[in-house]
């Protein structure tokens, strides 16, 4: 899992860098935002002279997934004191929520789980710090002429692949892919926008009717 995580540290590093973000403006980004999808998302939107508020919208959606995971980890974090759940949905991420929930399903009664919660999100979180840093780095001294447009789709695709396992993953998907390419002329990368939404009703409607 850790090579996947520090592969796309990387790619994140060196998109920011890229996209014209200062070295140490993308390292504070990476540390406090905390989320590759929408920091690459977020970087290339930035370089396009997109409105600010347009992106904050679009990470927003990329980024609402989380609210899912935060409403599903409440069922075992609720009794936790406030500073702890607040530290623990700082160090939420993808992988982190499907470790706890294979830990939550194989033993749910077994003590220690906020420990565990947290070795596992440390653990990511420190290399994928490092690995934003090494990408910084590199994209610090790649050449402007390089292009670098195929970092971050291949990067999305590489993350996107292993959740195609059912079939509203799949409609969502494909609708949202040709949603995005049906859009691409819109302005300030609304496309975006409207993929993601699009995706979004496809698979909870191909879910509710295959149910």
């Amino acid at each position: 899992m850790l090579l996947g995580v520090v592969a796309f540290g990387v790619i994140a590093g060196v998109a920011m860098v890229a996209s014209g973000i200062a070295p140490l403006v993308a390292m504070l980004m990476s540390v406090v935002v905390f989320a590759g999808a929408s920091m690459v998302a977020s970087a290339q939107l930035l370089a396009s002279g997109t409105p600010v508020l347009l992106v904050v919208l679009t990470t927003l959606f990329i980024n609402l997934r989380f609210m899912m995971y935060s409403a599903s980890l409440r069922l075992h974090f609720q009794h936790e004191p406030l500073r702890w759940r607040l530290l623990l949905a700082y160090m939420q991420a993808d992988n982190v929520y499907a470790l706890t929930l294979m830990r939550f399903a194989e033993r749910p009664d077994a003590p220690g789980q906020r420990d565990y919660f947290l070795g596992a999100a440390l653990t990511v979180w420190t290399a994928w710090q490092l690995a934003v840093g090494a990408g910084i780095v590199i994209g610090a001294g790649v050449p402007a002429s390089w292009r670098l447009e195929f970092a971050a789709p291949l990067a999305f695709i590489a993350m996107t692949i292993p959740l195609l396992r059912d079939r509203a993953m799949v409609a969502a998907a494909i609708v949202a892919g040709l949603t995005v390419i049906a859009a691409h002329a819109l302005p300030f990368k609304l496309s975006i926008a409207a993929a993601a939404l699009a995706g979004i009703g496809a698979g909870m409607l191909f879910e509710k009717s295959w149910r």
